[in-house]
């Protein structure tokens, strides 16, 4: 990072080597280089004098400093003066200045600020130089001789120089931003490797180990401890790519990684955001998601990233619905055991599926019945029907299934039943779930959703997970 501005000048035609412009920038150059150490000091000084990043010395120490502007000053003087160079090409030391300062995260202005100081500091000195040969020369009016043979020109000369010195200085600078801004691009790839990977470490469950834990808080800026879920939202083809603009939007940090045919997410929580996160996941994103419990430590996220993936599991492919694995926890250990699943079904309401006349209001009322505390008065106002109507159809599930409704234990089998039927497909197979989808492909999840759509029209109200009874309780006891 040439803080010095005149390091940067390759050295073109347009500078010409010939004639009295070409010999005054020899002479010039040959003068200075000898004391280059002491440019370099005023230099130095000047930028010291004129920056506080600088005169911190930190991160820019004043050895660092001293040693980049005196290699930028002497390969500046050479080529400035056609010389042959002492090393390297004459870009070499601008590049070299730009990688520097933006690995230590100086600011860029910062930097070609320096660079305006040394050239300034660098025409003073030239200009000093040309004033003493003008006043102590000999020969026509307002002409001397240079102490290297050359003639050194009046003013206008002297302005021609001030041109050629900045025109360096402007041209130097360029390449030294260009070098700045290729390393901040090759060091945020870098950073966004380190994060990807130790957040692939988190999910893979290798975050117990502290180090590991530290590294990746560092990495994505949050703190070791704190409140998290993680996420995993399949790819729906209808829904963004992953939901981090989203909750971006309403400042809730997140990071996303696609894994497996799916997105998973570390999401980080203030108080009460947990419905706020499940309704954003369910109504701005239109992503399929499971949502783990939360955790309070990063070392945490590979236990919580199976818990969402097992939430995820529960829900119909391409539904757009969000869950949370708390919400779920009936449904997850019926997906994870199908067979069970299915048996229950048949023997709890395999008679009321043959129905096929009345199988779909007797599911309906079998399930607003049980949300609603066992209530038929209030299962009857949700349902607007009579109260009768309700008992009726609760006394035709009890006769088809052979058990009481007065029974904690049938109303149970009736309750993991419905849970279990959107498991189930149309023909008594298991039903598509974002798990199948994620491995048979997008050709895979029309025909998972047509089935899912028939199986939906003949038990609809089934697909809806029962919301907590509490919340439906009648003040009624009658249990039917």
């Amino acid at each position: 990072m040439a803080d010095n501005p005149g390091a940067r000048t390759p050295r073109g035609d347009d500078h010409g080597s010939g004639g009295a412009d070409g010999e005054l920038r020899r002479a010039l150059a040959v003068a200075l280089v000898p004391q280059l150490d002491e440019l370099t000091r005023r230099v130095v000084a000047d930028i010291h004098a004129h920056s506080g990043t600088y005169a911190s010395g930190a991160p820019v120490s004043r050895d660092d400093l001293w040693e980049i502007c005196r290699d930028n000053l002497l390969r500046a003087l050479e080529d400035f003066g056609g010389l042959p160079p002492s090393g390297g090409d004459f870009e070499y030391a601008a590049r070299e200045t730009g990688r520097r300062r933006a690995e230590q995260n100086v600011p860029l202005d910062t930097v070609l600020q320096a660079y305006r100081r040394g050239g300034r500091v660098m025409w003073q000195v030239m200009a000093e130089h040309l004033r003493a040969t003008r006043a102590g020369g000999t020969g026509g009016a307002g002409r001397g001789q240079d102490p290297a043979g050359v003639v050194a020109g009046d003013r206008d000369t002297e302005l021609d120089m001030a041109g050629a010195v900045w025109e360096t200085i402007d041209r130097y600078s360029l390449v030294m931003a260009e070098s700045y801004r290729l390393t901040q691009l090759e060091m945020q790839g870098r950073q966004d490797t380190r994060r990807v990977a130790l957040f692939e470490a988190l999910l893979d469950g290798r975050g117990d180990d502290p180090a590991v834990a530290a590294a990746a808080s560092a990495a994505l800026g949050v703190p070791v401890h704190d409140r998290y879920v993680v996420v995993v939202a399949a790819q729906d083809p209808a829904a963004p790519p992953n939901p981090a603009p989203v909750l971006d939007d309403h400042g809730i940090w997140s990071f996303w990684r696609p894994r497996s045919g799916r997105y998973a997410g570390i999401v980080r929580l203030a108080a009460g955001e947990s419905g706020v996160l499940l309704d954003l996941l369910r109504h701005r994103t239109g992503a399929t998601a499971g949502v783990s419990p939360e955790f309070d430590r990063l070392a945490q996220a590979g236990r919580a990233l199976r818990l969402a993936e097992q939430a995820l599991r529960t829900l119909p492919a391409g539904s757009g619905e969000a869950a949370a694995f708390d919400d779920r926890l009936a449904e997850v250990l019926l997906v994870g055991r199908p067979e069970i699943a299915e048996r229950i079904v048949t023997t709890q309401l395999g008679a009321v599926l043959d129905t096929a006349a009345e199988r779909d209001a007797l599911l309906s009322t079998l399930r607003v019945w049980l949300d609603s505390g066992c209530s038929a008065a209030r299962a009857a106002e949700l349902l607007y029907c009579h109260r009768n109507t309700v008992l009726n159809r609760i006394g035709r599930i009890a006769e088809l299934t052979g058990r009481s409704a007065e029974s904690g234990e049938a109303r149970l089998g009736w309750a993991l039943a419905l849970r279990a039927l959107p498991l189930r497909g149309a023909d008594g197979e298991p039903a598509p779930t974002e798990d199948h989808v994620g491995q048979e492909g997008a050709e895979d999840l029309g025909r998972a959703r047509d089935a899912r759509h028939a199986h939906l029209r003949r038990c609809r109200n089934a697909l809806i997970a029962p919301s907590p009874s509490s919340q439906l309780r009648s003040s009624r006891g009658d249990p039917t």
